[in-house]
């Protein structure tokens, strides 16, 4: 049985010199044998038609086309039987996925990853970003960003988006990420886009470049993606993760009825990765709700310095998870599931029997906030001050069924909090 094909996945948004570093990886391949793959979202595939023809190959010869959909998701099964029929049709060293400028790079990642037809004939072996400086330095600086999804809705029809969101998730999922229209920054500005990546992804490699021109070696045959490990790549997840709980955080022992449950007073439960460049991070845990409007003002008032921030809030009123994210200048807040804790009796015991490490608070159960700020030169007691005004009074607590806010309650339901 012959070896699995190692893939290299292409992210980036449209303009970034996405096609440009293929034709490229293509002249340049030297002895590699590459297959490339490629995505587009028009009608006619023109990204397919400028490899052929970059690259003096026929489209029918090596390269493979999708049109009129996005690969991790209208045409996922197209995906499959693309990737399939190559493997099949000819032999080839590796396998280049160009996703499309409005694609997110996991659900196309876990095609090769999860038990199936493919996965028996690849492996990803590296995650690619390829970024507009420029225009991923503009993004957070608080300029107003280029939607996503311009040339066409993205699978949910969703074309209001900004770019920020997109940039953000791709360079969370990355091992490396190409800083391209290099000749267009200053070297200060170049530092200050690889600090935004540090900080966006601890782990990836940065590769300044100019139209692209990378050497090959640096995208191919790296091993650097673990299968393992994709749902914990982003900074902000990281940042959570080696916090921890610590300082007491949750436990049964805190009698502060002011902030019943709170960790984080003074600088408790707030982790500093390494500095580089600035870039630093804190979370943020209570077990106190937060007033809806009080939240989405100081939300809508967050500096341009953080440049990211997720995770879950506890709102007064709102018997759902709510899931924060925040990249550069856009916000959302989306709906999960309810707390356990706001279970019928039965269906919390059971849940809490199957997941005995949840952290559990005698009086507020699984209810607390935790949210994870990054960024850089920001004023961090100011904005963890913000956000505890913004707790409710005790008085609101008692009434807090009364509450509401632009916060979504039901499951599934997501809303913009802020936009660009």
């Amino acid at each position: 049985m012959r070896d699995t094909i190692p893939v290299t996945i292409l992210s980036g948004s449209l303009g970034a010199g996405k096609t440009t570093l293929l034709n490229h990886l293509l002249t340049e391949a030297g002895d590699r044998d590459i297959a490339v793959l490629v995505n587009d979202m028009g009608t006619v595939n023109v990204d397919a038609e400028l490899i052929a023809e970059g690259s003096e190959l026929d489209v029918d010869d090596g390269v493979a086309e999708l049109s009129n959909g996005c690969i991790c998701c209208e045409l996922q099964d197209d995906l499959e039987t693309a990737v399939v029929r190559l493997a099949n049709d000819r032999d080839f060293d590796a396998l280049v996925v160009e996703s499309s400028g409005i694609s997110e790079p996991a659900p196309v990642a876990r095609l090769f990853t999860t038990e199936s037809r493919v996965a028996a004939l690849y492996r990803v072996d590296t995650l690619v970003t390829v970024l507009d400086t420029r225009l991923f330095l503009d993004a957070f600086a608080g300029e107003t960003p280029e939607r996503r999804g311009a040339g066409g809705a993205n699978a949910e029809g969703d074309t209001d988006r900004p770019l920020s969101d997109l940039m953000v998730e791709q360079v969370e999922l990355s091992n490396v990420v190409l800083l391209n229209k290099a000749d267009l920054c200053s070297d200060a500005e170049l530092d200050e886009a690889e600090e935004l990546v540090r900080a966006l992804q601890p782990d990836a490699e940065t590769v300044r470049t100019t139209f692209s021109e990378v050497d090959p070696d640096r995208l191919f045959d790296r091993g650097l993606f673990d299968p393992d490990r994709i749902s914990d790549l982003p900074g902000w997840k990281r940042a959570l993760a080696e916090a921890g709980h610590s300082h007491g955080e949750g436990s049964h022992s805190h009698e502060d009825k002011s902030h019943a449950g709170d960790s984080s007073h003074g600088h408790d439960g707030h982790h500093h990765p390494e500095e580089v460049y600035g870039v630093t991070s804190f979370t943020y845990r209570r077990r106190r709700p937060f007033h809806p409007d009080r939240l989405a003002d100081v939300l809508g008032e967050l500096p341009p310095a953080v440049v990211r921030s997720k995770g879950t809030v506890w709102l007064a009123g709102n018997e759902a998870r709510v899931v924060v994210g925040q990249a550069g200048p856009s916000i959302r807040a989306e709906a999960q599931g309810p707390w356990i804790a706001s279970l019928p009796e039965v269906e919390r015991d059971m849940y809490r029997s199957n997941r005995p490490e949840l952290d559990w608070h005698d009086e507020h159960g699984d209810r607390r906030t935790e949210l994870v700020f990054i960024g850089t030169e920001y004023d961090e007691d100011a904005l963890r001050a913000a956000l505890d005004d913004a707790l409710v009074t005790d008085v609101e607590w008692t009434d807090g069924e009364s509450l509401t806010g632009p916060f979504p309650a039901e499951q599934g339901e997501e809303t913009v909090i802020r936009s660009p």
